[in-house]
This record gives structure tokens, sequence and C-alpha cells, in this order.
């Protein structure tokens, strides 16, 4: 089924395309008239006469005019897309700036199997759109075997390779669903964490043994493994594979590329890539610069993120992530925040550290907004999450404290945005939306999805649709930045 807004975007690329070409050959035979008149006039190329040497010096002349020819395309063909121009995003003619949320599930949820349920996907972007929410950052889906614990559920990437079609339909169902609704989506294609699989994944599927769980085998044992993946070109050699089949994907829906689909904002390397050692950070870096090479060798129209945490995530090395997003390939700049995680706050005293959680925020900011200023890129706090009042999981408890830390946050953007400055957006983690939450507190078959993944406390960190105060800041936010 091709849906409206689709069919009148077709028929406009299609009409453009043809004014294109007309154009083209005007200009070819413009230059062509010239290039003749100066053979005809010129005193050396008067005394060629035979058509025969006349065709030999056009097998040199005419690539030049088609170049040319190729190169007058009219930049409003791409003026769909979001781009950066000048340390902004740019959608047109408008600078575009977002208050966005992580919607990970999202692809799961557009699938009509396991764990897909549409009628919800739907009132979720419904609600969504209308507090003014235009950009969501979703996982393109989960890689390895199935039945593991903390691994979300149903699997998109079986084998090297195989993949389960109820997910890909999943995906394609809400880049359709988005583009009707003229959001977009930032996706990201791997994960340096368990619960999607991810680099664990990979190498297991090239023999690197049993892949290892945190909370199983402990901290140390996961991080032993996981660096392995930098380290192994089998591995980083499935993912680009991978890389190649989803971004070169059609739409069976809209029957769109996704490389022409305006719908996506972004393509991002991983969620929270990490180096996982000290020894492995310049093989590290390489990798970035490879992966964001080869997506932008498959697609010019979309941007190329990293989906790094920042300074925390380049094993506490600001210049290893300065010089991953000094990376022309790179478009923008990208940092997660974890109050609790990163020990600013405590379960038993979130009220009162919320001030001081406040502050290392904002520090945590400026440091990096230092290297978007000197690389003239923007930069999206593309993760960021606060527990409910209390480190309540109840979706019915208060949310005072996290009120407070998002406006703190949401100022930020909006004060950005009315400086044209370069913080760009933000993602909160997450929408948890119209789930309904059960008694036990870790996620099961069968359960709804959250905006907090399988490994973690179920409403912990979600923003669900009942969140009446939350959603009424972010819905005002918005509004000042229209």
């Amino acid at each position: 089924m091709l849906y409206k807004g689709d069919f009148i975007r077709k028929i406009s690329m299609a009409m453009k395309k043809v004014f294109s070409k007309i154009i083209n050959v005007l200009i070819v035979l413009v230059i062509d008239k010239i290039v003749l008149l100066i053979l005809e006039n010129h005193a050396y190329f008067c005394t060629i006469k035979t058509s025969a040497m006349r065709k030999y010096l056009f097998i040199w002349i005419y690539p030049l005019l088609l170049c040319v020819a190729c190169a007058s395309k009219p930049a409003e063909d791409r003026s769909v897309f979001v781009c950066v121009n000048n340390g902004q995003f740019m959608q047109g003619n408008k600078p575009y700036y977002f208050i966005g949320t992580n919607f990970w599930y999202g692809a799961i949820l557009g699938s009509e199997g396991e764990g897909g349920n549409r009628e919800r996907l739907h009132n979720e972007l419904d609600f969504l759109q209308k507090m003014g929410v235009d950009n969501l950052r979703v996982l393109v889906g989960t890689d390895g075997e199935r039945g593991r614990k903390n691994k979300v559920e149903p699997t998109l990437q079986c084998a090297p390779g195989v993949y389960n079609d109820t997910i890909l339909a999943g995906l394609d169902y809400l880049m359709a669903e988005l583009g009707k609704r003229k959001m977009t989506a930032v996706l990201y294609l791997n994960n340096s964490w368990e619960w999607s699989g991810g680099y664990s994944a990979y190498l297991e599927w090239t023999g690197h043994g049993k892949a290892v769980t945190p909370s199983v085998d402990g901290w140390t044992a996961y991080t032993k493994y996981v660096q392995q993946f930098i380290q192994s070109d089998s591995a980083k050699q499935l993912f680009a594979s991978y890389v190649k089949d989803i971004v070169m994907r059609v739409n069976r829906y809209t029957k769109i590329k996704y490389v022409d689909d305006p719908a996506i904002l972004s393509w991002q390397i991983g969620n929270e890539p990490r180096a996982f050692s000290d020894e492995n950070k310049e093989l590290f870096a390489s990798w970035m610069s490879e992966v964001a090479a080869l997506i932008k060798s498959l697609d010019r129209n979309h941007l190329v993120s990293s989906g790094s945490e920042g300074e925390k995530g380049c094993e506490n090395d600001l210049k290893l992530y300065e010089k991953i997003h000094a990376d022309n390939n790179i478009d923008y700049l990208t940092i997660h925040i974890w109050p609790y995680n990163w020990k600013w706050i405590k379960q038993d005293s979130i009220a009162e550290l919320v001030v001081a959680a406040k502050e290392n925020t904002g520090l945590y900011i400026s440091k990096h907004l230092e290297l978007a200023q000197k690389y003239n890129k923007p930069m999206v706090i593309e993760e960021f999450g606060f527990p409910r009042d209390g480190f309540s999981f109840d979706k019915k408890s208060s949310t005072v404290n996290r009120n407070e830390y998002y406006n703190y946050i949401f100022d930020l953007v909006r004060q950005s945005h009315d400086e044209n400055g370069l913080l760009a957006g933000c993602n909160f983690w997450a929408w948890g939306g119209f789930a309904k939450q059960v008694g036990h507190i870790f996620w099961e078959k069968g359960d709804d999805y959250v905006g907090d993944p399988v490994q973690e406390e179920q409403g912990l960190n979600s923003v669900f649709a009942t969140d009446d105060e939350t959603c009424r800041l972010i819905e005002n936010t918005i509004k000042k930045m229209k």
C-alpha cells in the first residue's frame, strides 16, 4: 500500500528528476555549442577536419561536460533530509532542534509476529506527536541466540546474515508510520551491551567462545570477553555485512529505499560503543572511522553518528572521544548522561542529591560542547535518565525529582535553540507509553515492552503516558521552541 504522503512525495521527487534531466540536457547542449565555436575558430583546430578526430577529442571533452551537468542537480532534492550546516542541524532552510525520546523497541512493536502490537504503536506515535516529539532513537534489531538471560527477544539476526523477516517488516512499518507523521528516527546498528547481542553475538559467531553475561559471570569477565570485538577482523566483517544489508534495504510498505527515506535522521554505529581497554583505544577509533566511511559510501543523504556516551564511554579519555568525533564522516557529537549509574545520586537520597546531579551534568555537557565548538558540529544528549521518586518502579509513583532534572536539560536545549547554539537536541530515556506493568520487577516473555531493557528494573527510568507532569513539561518545552 502506498500512503497518501508517500505518493505525493514520490510524485514530487519524480517531477524534480524530470526537470533535473531537462536542465542537464540544456547545459550539455550549451557547453557543446561553445566548445564547437572554439574548435571552429581556433587556428590549430581549424586544421582538424575529419569526424574521426573530432570524436577522439570529444571522448575527453564530453566526460567533463557530463560531470558539470550532473553537478547541476538542484539542491532541493536533498532539502527534505536533515543535514549539518555551520554547526547546526538544518531541514530545508530551517534550523532543526528537538526534544525526543528513546524508543528502542519500536521495530518489535511494528511487527505482526511475536512481540508486535501495531495498535499500540499507532497510539504511542500519536501521543508523542501530540506532545510535539518528532525524533525517536530506535534499535534496528537484536542479534544472537534466543533464550539468553537479560537478552531482548525476539531476535532480528538469528545467525550471520539470517534475518527474522517479521522484525524487518516491523522496522519497515515503523519507518512508514514515522514518515506519515513527519517524524524522524536515529537508527542504531550495534550495541556493546548484552541486552541486544551486538558485540557478544558477533564474537560468538566467529569462534571466540560462548557469550558472557555480566549479571551471571561478573563485570570483569564480561569486559574481558567483549574487548575482543575490536581486535577481531572476522567479527567486525560480519557487522560490516549487516550494515550493508540494513542500509541498502527497501521498505516493503512505502517502496522507498532506506537511503532515500527522509524519516531517517541518522545512522548510528552503535549504542554506547566502547573500546573496553586502554590497549584497544587506537584500534577502536580506527574501527569507528571505518564504519562511518562505509555508511557514507552507501548513503549520501543521511547523517552518521557514533552513539558514544562521551568521555565516560571512551575509557575516561576525552582525547579518544575527540579523535572519533573529529572524523569528517561523523556528522555530530553524542553524549549520554546517567546520574544514578555514575553515582551522582543514591537510591536513598535522590531528592537531596538532585542539585548535585544537575551541577555534574552541566560540567559534563560543557566539556563536550567545547569540542563541538572546536569542530563546529552539533551535539545531542541522546540518552539521559533519572529514577522515579524513592527509586520506585511503579508507574503510579511520583516523579518530582525527575521532572526537576528533566527541566534542567530541557532548558539547556531550549536556550541553545534561542541562541542558535550547537546543543541541538536531547532524547530522554525512555518512552514507556501505554505499557502495562505486571507484578514482577524484571521483564519476562509476554510482558509489554517499556523504556527499560530486560536487564533493568521495569519502570525505573521509563516515562509513561500517565506521567502527566512530565508529559506536560515535555510538551510545553517543545512549544517554546516552535
